[in-house]
């Protein structure tokens, strides 16, 4: 049945609200950098699936994640940064006994409250050393997938610290292993596609789809993907890229079948697609994979642009203004009040939350945003801590000084990478809000589409050296120098002073860390060769 929309004034605000609930499709591709997607202007990969959704929905292009995926995932499923929560700190391995707090509420919670039917497919990694950790205990009504954070694509067993070994894959609370052999991005995108199939339509759908992909599976064998995938890149000779590439293009296909079965079922007009990566892309061999977050500095688990820059876009027919380049900044934790009140909710009864709804300032295309800043993250344990305040972010101790380098594509330089987005037929350069890009017109299939990538001009001699975060906290001005080439600490004592105290205020709100050490009990040794949860609350 269409939707029929009612503007509805509800205590001094505007409200969409739909005679049927939106269905909501929440996809998380997981370690996908910067320049892996097309729509950024990878000339490598083609994404033309999810470029078509960004090109009719909003490509937001001031949207952040946190620099690894268990804090990102919490951010995401709860509203509330990772420091509110303990979960700021690295991520869960293996054994080790905990998980995001019981004490949470998450997304399918709430959302079920509003009468949605939720689903999750693919990766938990939010805990599951006991069984009410896991996702059947959070609000979801089913399950396929793996609850720890990366395994074989193919067998499903995942390998930890201390030698620890075992299947991890789940329909439900069920072991599953009978598909030895498949493809997790096809089996994902398959189980996808059946849930929407056979979904009842008289109740809205909320279906999570964190993918595996493009994450690096295990050490002896991190990149991973079927030969047809492969064979679709000759050119690119660099054979780690080259399986990475055919990783990203099973996941494009993934995000294709699901838009298109959406559409066959009468579902896509009244339907909300969010497509976010959790961190930025472990490039330069980190993980043993072979993302590129270019012309971005450093890597995933950093807090430099190119760890905590993500891709993200969201397409819905039911948004007032579509096909637009969002600026307004934007934090993962801000999805769960945005759905919400699109979902037909009241974020204002939500409590304890740091994400914003952000639905009328992306669907109104409104300048005016609530989110001012983000506190990419303080983490006491590894002694970091980063905040972006308006255009101006701030970092200081270790936030990745290993690498803290600008990591092209394998087989690209830095000379030629550049060359290649200044060359772009029918190239236009734009100011928005001060802020230069390229906007890059090309074809990919049918699909027209305007790519939108970072360029930051030449690079300073002195870019790797001007910044010693280890010895004095360092300052950029995000909006024109998004590469981080110069630290302005020195000239902006002022600011940098005002960043200090806030970071201070925040860290008055923050609670310890939840890690804790491994727990040989949970070593799948002793559960039949399984990851299993091993702990009664």
């Amino acid at each position: 049945m269409l939707s029929v929309l009612y503007l509805l004034a509800v205590q001094g605000f505007i409200f969409v609200h739909s005679a049927q609930k939106p269905n909501i499709i929440l996809i998380v591709a997981d370690d996908l950098g910067y320049d892996d997607v097309s729509f950024h202007g990878s000339n490598q990969i083609p994404t033309p699936n999810i470029d078509s959704l960004a090109n009719k929905g909003i490509l937001l292009n001031n949207y952040y994640v946190q620099p690894i995926c268990t804090p990102t995932r919490s951010a995401l499923m709860t509203g509330r940064h990772p420091i509110h929560t303990g979960m700021q700190h690295s991520v869960i391995h293996g054994s080790e006994p905990y998980g995001l707090p019981l004490t949470e509420t998450l997304m399918p919670q709430y959302l079920n409250e509003l009468g949605y039917s939720s689903h999750i497919v693919g990766k938990w990694h939010l805990g599951f050393f006991a069984k009410e950790y896991t996702p059947l205990y959070r609000g979801f009504k089913s399950h396929l997938g793996y609850w720890l954070g990366k395994e074989d694509y193919f067998d499903h067993v995942s390998e930890a610290a201390m030698h620890e070994s075992g299947l991890d894959f789940r329909a439900n609370m069920s072991v599953l292993s009978s598909e030895n052999g498949t493809y997790s991005t096809e089996l994902f995108t398959n189980e996808a596609v059946k849930l929407i199939t056979e979904h009842d339509q008289s109740e809205p759908l909320f279906l999570y789809l964190p993918f595996q992909a493009v994450h690096a599976g295990n050490a002896d064998h991190p990149l991973q993907a079927p030969q047809k995938y492969i064979d679709r890149f000759p050119n690119i000779q660099n054979m780690s890229r080259r399986i990475f590439a055919g990783m990203v293009s099973a996941l494009d296909d993934g995000v294709g079948a699901v838009v298109e079965v959406l559409s066959t079922k009468g579902m896509l007009n009244n339907s909300i697609i969010v497509f976010t990566t959790d961190n930025g892309g472990p490039a330069d061999g980190y993980n043993g994979n072979a993302a590129s977050n270019f012309p971005l500095r450093g890597i995933k688990e950093t807090l430099w642009e190119g760890g905590v820059r993500g891709d993200g876009l969201i397409y819905s027919p039911l948004l007032q203004n579509s096909q637009y380049v969002s600026e307004r900044m934007m934090h993962v934790c801000d999805w769960l009040p945005t759905l919400y009140r699109a979902a037909g909710g009241d974020p204002t009864t939500m409590k304890n939350l740091d994400g914003y709804d952000m639905w009328d300032v992306l669907s109104n295309n409104q300048q005016n945003s609530p989110r001012k800043e983000i506190l990419h993250n303080i983490d006491p344990i590894r002694k970091q801590a980063a905040i972006r305040i308006r255009d101006y972010k701030l970092l200081s101790g270790e936030v990745g000084v290993a690498y803290a380098d600008w990591y092209p594509p394998y087989q690209v330089d830095e000379d030629s990478y550049n060359l290649h987005v200044d060359n772009y037929k029918g190239q236009t350069t734009y100011k928005n809000n001060g802020q230069l890009k390229d906007v890059i017109e090309m074809s990919i299939s049918e699909n027209r589409l305007k790519a939108v990538a970072v360029n930051c001009g030449p690079k300073p001699a002195n870019a790797s050296t001007n910044c010693r975060p280890l010895t004095s906290p360092c300052l950029f001005h995000i909006l024109s120098d998004p590469c981080e080439y110069n630290n302005i600490a020195d000239s902006n004592k002022d600011i940098v002073i005002q960043l200090l105290q806030r970071l201070q205020e925040l860290s008055y709100t923050m609670v310890p860390p939840g890690n804790k050490p491994a727990d040989p009990r949970g070593d799948p040794k002793y559960h039949n060769g399984v990851w299993s949860p091993w702990i009664n609350p």
